[in-house]
C-alpha cells in the first residue's frame, strides 16, 4: 500500500463515505439530497446523453471501417494472452451481464404499458409489444458495448503502443494539452467515484434479482435484511475472487458464466413460445435499425415526456458511470488484437448476443402476455419487477430446477463484474504502472468492494429500483464528458492520417 496514489483514492474514497454515513444517520436529508441532484441532471444534460448514444455508435462504425482498424494494439510483435473465446466471455460477464438478467424479463412489460409518445402505438397491444421488444435492442446491444469499445480502443493505443501511463488521462491522447500529470489526478479520482456509484447501481439489480428469486422458493420477503445478507455474501465472493488474480478469478468464472448464459438462452428458446420468440425477434430488429437514431435521440422535449429519463437516459448513464475504468481492464485484454478484432469481441459479437438474449426472453414474457397465458402485466404490479423472471421460468418445465441456476448464474454474473473493476479500481488508485496480468493490492479491491456493497446496499433498501437509477444517473453525469472528449479524439485519429502513424504501421 506504500504506492498509493492519496490524491487519487481519498477525495472519492471520504466523498462515498460520508455519503453512506450521511444516508444512515439522516435517510431522508440523503435522499431529497440526492434526489434533487438527479432531477438537476436530467433536466439539463438528458439531452447530452442522448446525443452521446448516438455518437458512440457512429465512431465504432466508422472506426471498423477505417484503416486504424489495422492497427495492432502492443505492436506488430505481440502476441495475445487470452483466447477470443476467453476474451468474449470476459467482456460479455464484466459488461452488462448482470443487469441483462434482471431486465430482459421484466423491462419490456413496463414498456408495453408505456411508450415513448412520440411512437404512435395503442398500450398493451401487439404493436407496443413489437415496440418494446425494438427498444430492449437500443438499451442493450450497440449503444452499451459502443460506449465500453470507444475508450477501451484509446486506452489500448495509448497504453500498449505509445506507452503512455496506467491512467485515465492516456485515453486523451490525441489532445496534447490534456497529458498532464494534474489532468490525470482529477480524471481518475472523478471516475472511481463514478463507477462506485455504477457498480453499486448494477450490485442493487443483482440484489433484487437474487431476493426475488429466494422469495419464490423459500416464500421471504424483500426487506433491508434480507439485501443485506444477500449483498455480505456477494462482497465477500467478488472480493475472494478478485484476490486470486486476473489469470485465476475472472477467467474461470467468466468461462462458466457465458457457458450457462448460452444452455440458459436454449433451453427456454425449445421450451418456451419458439415460434413467437423467432418471428418478433426478426420484426423488433427491423424496426429498431429503420428507427435507431429516431430512438437514440429522442429526449422527450417535443412531447413533454419524462420516459427518456426513466429509461433511455437512465441506461446510458449506467453504462458511461462503468466505461472508463472498464475500458482500462478490456484494454489490458487486447493486447495482441487488431483494433478492427477488439471491436468485434467488445461492440459487435456482444451486441449480437445481446440482441439473442433479450430476444429469448423479452419474447417469451411477451407471448405469455398476449396470448393470456398469464397476466404478466398485473404480476409486475403486485409483486415488482424482482419476480417476472422467476414467474416465466416457473411455466416452463424443470421451472424450479432452472430457477435455481438461474440465481446461481446472476450471482457469479455480478461476482464476475465486480472482480474485473475492483481489480481496475484497485490498479488504478496505485502509482506503479504494472505488467499486463498483475494484479493490485488486494486490500485495495477488499477496500473498493466493501465500499460499493455498502453504497448499493443503502439505496436499494431504502428507495428500490428509483434509488437504482439515481445512482446510475450521478455516475453517469461524471464520466459523460470524458466518454465525448474520448470520441471526439477517436475522429481525430480516424481523420488524420499523421496523428496515427505510429499506430497503424500497415497502412
Amino acid at each position: 500500500m506504500n504506492n498509493l496514489r492519496h490524491r487519487v483514492f481519498w477525495p472519492p474514497f471520504l466523498l462515498l463515505f460520508v455519503a453512506c454515513l450521511l444516508s444512515l444517520t439522516s435517510p431522508d436529508l440523503f435522499l431529497r439530497t440526492v434526489t434533487a441532484m438527479n432531477n438537476w441532471c436530467l433536466k439539463h444534460l438528458g439531452w447530452a446523453f442522448s446525443l452521446q448514444a448516438a455518437l458512440a455508435v457512429v465512431c465504432c462504425g466508422a472506426l471498423f471501417l477505417s484503416p486504424l482498424g489495422k492497427a495492432k494494439i502492443g505492436g506488430d510483435e505481440a502476441k495475445p494472452f487470452l483466447t477470443r473465446w476467453n476474451w468474449f466471455s470476459i467482456t460479455l460477464c464484466t459488461t452488462v451481464a448482470v443487469g441483462i438478467l434482471f431486465w430482459s424479463a421484466a423491462e419490456p412489460l413496463y414498456h408495453f404499458q408505456t411508450l415513448p409518445k412520440t411512437l404512435a402505438a395503442q398500450p398493451q397491444s401487439a404493436q407496443a409489444a413489437l415496440w418494446s421488444q425494438s427498444i430492449m435492442f437500443l438499451h442493450w446491444s450497440i449503444v452499451p458495448y459502443a460506449f465500453y469499445s470507444i475508450p477501451t480502443v484509446m486506452f489500448a493505443l495509448a497504453y500498449y503502443n505509445r506507452k503512455h501511463p496506467f491512467s485515465l488521462r492516456s485515453i486523451l491522447f490525441p489532445f496534447r494539452s490534456l497529458d498532464r500529470d494534474s489532468v490525470g489526478t482529477v480524471v481518475d479520482g472523478l471516475c472511481l467515484y463514478a463507477l462506485v456509484l455504477g457498480m453499486a447501481s448494477s450490485l442493487g439489480t443483482g440484489l433484487l434479482t437474487l431476493v426475488g428469486g429466494i422469495n419464490d422458493i423459500w416464500g421471504t420477503v424483500t426487506n433491508p435484511f434480507t439485501l443485506g445478507i444477500v449483498c455480505i455474501l456477494i462482497v465477500f465472493a467478488f472480493c475472494v475472487s478478485a484476490s486470486t488474480g486476473l489469470m485465476k478469478g475472472i477467467r474461470i468464472l467468466s468461462d462458466v458464466n457465458a457457458k450457462i448464459f448460452f444452455a440458459m438462452a436454449i433451453f427456454v428458446l425449445i421450451f418456451g413460445s419458439t415460434l413467437f420468440i423467432i418471428e418478433i425477434g426478426l420484426e423488433a430488429m427491423g424496426v429498431f435499425l429503420s428507427n435507431f437514431f429516431k430512438l437514440a435521440l429522442y429526449t422527450g422535449g417535443s412531447h413533454g415526456d419524462a420516459w427518456p429519463k426513466s429509461w433511455s437516459i437512465f441506461y446510458w448513464a449506467n453504462w458511461l458511470a462503468w466505461a472508463p475504468i472498464t475500458a482500462l481492464f478490456l484494454g489490458k485484454l487486447a493486447y495482441g488484437y487488431t483494433v478492427r478484432e477488439c471491436l468485434l469481441f467488445t461492440w459487435l459479437i456482444p451486441s449480437l448476443f445481446a440482441c439473442v438474449w433479450t430476444t429469448i426472453f423479452s419474447g417469451q414474457v411477451l407471448s405469455m402476455q398476449l396470448s393470456g397465458t398469464q397476466d404478466m402485466v398485473k404480476t409486475l404490479g403486485t409483486k415488482g419487477p424482482e419476480s417476472i423472471v422467476f414467474e416465466m421460468f416457473s411455466s416452463l418445465p424443470l421451472g424450479n430446477i432452472v430457477i435455481v441456476g438461474f440465481l446461481m448464474t446472476a450471482f457469479l454474473s455480478y461476482v464476475t463484474a465486480a472482480d474485473s473493476n475492483t481489480e481496475a479500481l484497485g490498479q488504478i488508485s496505485q502509482s506503479t504502472t504494472l505488467a499486463t496480468a498483475e494484479s493490485p493490492d488486494w486490500r485495495l479491491k477488499v477496500v473498493w468492494g466493501a465500499t460499493i456493497g455498502v453504497v448499493a446496499w443503502v439505496m436499494v433498501s431504502f428507495s428500490g429500483i428509483d434509488g437504482i437509477k439515481m445512482l446510475s444517473n450521478l455516475g453517469g453525469v461524471v464520466t459523460l464528458f470524458l466518454i465525448f472528449a474520448s470520441s471526439v479524439g477517436l475522429m481525430l485519429l480516424i481523420i488524420d492520417k499523421r496523428s496515427r502513424a505510429d499506430l497503424s504501421p500497415h497502412e
